[in-house]
């Protein structure tokens, strides 16, 4: 007789509690619910000995009670203006991001029928449509703010959430359409406080020739919890930009996933987490190449102070039919506390013969030499420090799009109080 350990009751119970306070399944998204309820009830929490979960501790997961709340969250009255030729949507996984919205030319909301065809296809070409982060989404999301882009004309897209109450759960599902030549700026700010939790599900297909610049600022205050996969499937000549950033969540866990259908397109990834305190952040990357002279340049950099743990795994998988790629994957680590820890995975796996790929890792301190110099000019020693964080972080959000600037990213992520560096 096999026994269930505590850590897998313990998760069990977890789960159960959850699906008994959902509301009944309705609405355009009402059979996914069916399925990705049935499949939570089925499917445990991951655990440690799954490889893709080693490092991710879920005990700041499990602590937390979330509840489906029918009020619907408020908007928060401090937020920033968008920028100039930017509209600014609010997902609050309830009500309908577009009541009462103008959309600008070449942004059109799918029908019923075009979202029921394409709603779980990229997290299919990407391998991620029984990932528990996904079927969790796909068992509390209830609306699915799902566009088509279209025309020359670039778009600029802001996208901001906030869970805030507490003990609330916060399901957002996305999904995007980019025709061929279409140029769309999305700007995504996850905001999250309380014991909450936020479960983020994006999925994208960029057609011949689009462009998609990517940005997701998640800010946190401990203990809320962020769960994010972003299935993203790439014709030729396409060029997907990412740039995440993430700071302050007890836990949170980002899943960038990428193809590229036949090859010829370019992804450029670029990410930033900061883990302090008792904080988990984790990445999990993955890019796949199905065709010839595909390009990958990714950045990855992170800091742990306290007791933080930053994670990253990046993995590239260039298969037989992906010659001429050209691929390149650093990971830069800042660990400023004995008591922090920083686990980094670049990954490659070629097939391939005619190639350029490369992978590298990093983990230091500040340099003394630099510390150093900035003292010699007159510079106080806890000044000095601060500046060297800030410019090792500045690098990661340089890539942000245009609108993003109005956040104050870098502020923001090195917020004042912070064991991280006062502002200077």
């Amino acid at each position: 007789m096999v026994l269930a350990s505590p850590v897998s009751n313990l998760h069990s119970a977890w789960a159960s509690r959850l699906l008994e306070g959902l509301p009944a399944v309705t609405g355009d998204l009402a059979e996914l619910q069916r399925r990705g309820r049935a499949a939570l009830a089925a499917t445990p929490l991951p655990q440690q000995h799954q490889e893709d979960w080693r490092f991710t501790d879920l005990s700041p997961l499990t602590a937390l009670t979330p509840r489906w709340r029918k009020a619907c969250p408020e908007l928060p009255s401090d937020l920033p203006a968008p920028a100039p030729g930017t509209l600014r949507l609010w997902l609050d996984g309830r009500g309908d991001p577009l009541a009462g919205v103008v959309l600008p030319a070449g942004l059109t909301p799918l029908s019923p029928a075009e979202l029921d065809g394409a709603l779980g296809h990229s997290l299919a070409a990407v391998g991620c449509e029984h990932h528990w982060p996904v079927q969790f989404n796909h068992a509390t999301a209830g609306r699915c703010l799902a566009l088509r882009v279209s025309g020359p004309e670039p778009i600029s897209l802001e996208l901001v959430s906030a869970a805030s109450q507490p003990e609330s759960l916060l399901p957002l599902r996305l999904l995007l359409l980019l025709e061929e030549q279409a140029e769309l700026e999305l700007s995504q700010v996850l905001l999250g406080s309380g014991s909450s939790l936020t479960s983020l599900v994006l999925e994208a297909h960029l057609g011949r020739g689009a462009r998609l610049r990517h940005a997701v600022i998640a800010l946190g205050e401990a203990p809320a919890c962020l769960l994010g996969h972003l299935a993203v499937e790439q014709e030729s000549e396409s060029r997907y930009q990412l740039s995440t950033a993430s700071r302050g969540w007890a836990l949170a866990r980002l899943e960038p996933r990428i193809s590229q259908l036949s090859g010829a397109a370019h992804t450029q990834l670029t990410g930033l987490q900061l883990a302090e305190e008792r904080q988990v952040a984790v990445t999990h990357s993955w890019v796949r190449f199905e065709g010839p002279d595909g390009s990958l340049e990714q950045l990855h950099k992170a800091i742990a102070d306290g007791q933080g743990r930053s994670v990253f795994n990046g993995a590239v998988r260039v298969p037989r039919a992906a010659q001429r790629t050209n691929a390149s994957q650093l990971s830069r680590n800042l660990l400023l506390s004995p008591q922090a820890r920083i686990d980094t995975k670049p990954e490659l796996e070629i097939v391939a013969d005619d190639v350029r790929c490369a992978h590298g890792a990093t983990v230091s301190r500040l340099q003394l030499d630099q510390l150093f110099y900035l003292q010699s000019r007159g510079i106080d020693a806890e000044l000095a420090a601060n500046l060297l964080k800030r410019g090792f972080c500045a690098e990661a959000l340089q890539q942000l799009p245009a609108a993003a600037a109005n956040w104050r990213p870098l502020e923001r992520l090195l917020r004042q109080g912070s064991p991280l560096g006062e502002l200077p």
